[in-house]
């Protein structure tokens, strides 16, 4: 019958303690299973973990994973007003039109547009930013240019109406918070 005097842990869970420097015989005497000299043979001497002698450590030499700023960075493609002389004047110079005429490429936030070159026939210019330089120029050839909305963080533009939805939420009546105080005052007097 098991009692408490007679518990016991499991066998081979518990190990004998090492007992060091009890003479040359025992295996364990002089130097204690230290070797001879050197930083780990000395009375609080020690390496950090991870530590490689000065080498670059391991968990340095290893690429990253994770979370990163990067993945969240804006980039836009840049578009001189030189890549811009190739349409007809007059015409609306949008995103899909540079991508079709491959002036850009690849997956970007948006369109920037810089004032490298010259504009030789106004045209009219959709683009999410533009420098000033570009604007004056574009205009002085008789073009105008259309900022586009920002882009949802993970989504698609937004919609022109979402601001005014925003502001058309109606807030709480004063009447209401007013009701509401007077009512915990009332609960703290009877108490």
């Amino acid at each position: 019958m098991m009692r408490l005097h007679n518990l016991r842990p499991r066998p081979g869970s518990k190990h004998r303690v090492k007992r060091l420097g009890i003479g040359e015989s025992s295996g364990h005497g002089k130097t204690s299973g230290k070797g001879h000299k050197g930083q780990k043979a000395r009375s609080g001497g020690s390496i950090r973990l991870g530590f490689e002698g000065g080498q670059m450590p391991l968990i340095r030499r290893l690429p990253k994973r994770g979370f990163n700023n990067a993945a969240f960075h804006k980039t836009y493609a840049l578009v001189n007003l030189d890549d811009l002389n190739a349409f007809e004047a007059g015409s609306t110079v949008t995103e899909q039109m540079l991508r079709d005429s491959k002036v850009i490429r690849g997956n970007v936030y948006g369109v920037k547009v810089l004032g490298n070159g010259e504009l030789k026939h106004g045209l009219t210019i959709e683009a999410d930013k533009i420098s000033a330089a570009a604007r004056q120029k574009i205009e002085s050839a008789g073009g105008t240019v259309t900022l586009r909305e920002p882009k949802a963080p993970n989504g698609p533009r937004f919609p022109a109406s979402a601001g005014a939805s925003a502001e058309a939420k109606p807030k709480k009546s004063a009447a209401k918070k007013s009701s509401a105080k007077g009512g915990a005052k009332k609960s703290a007097d009877k108490s």
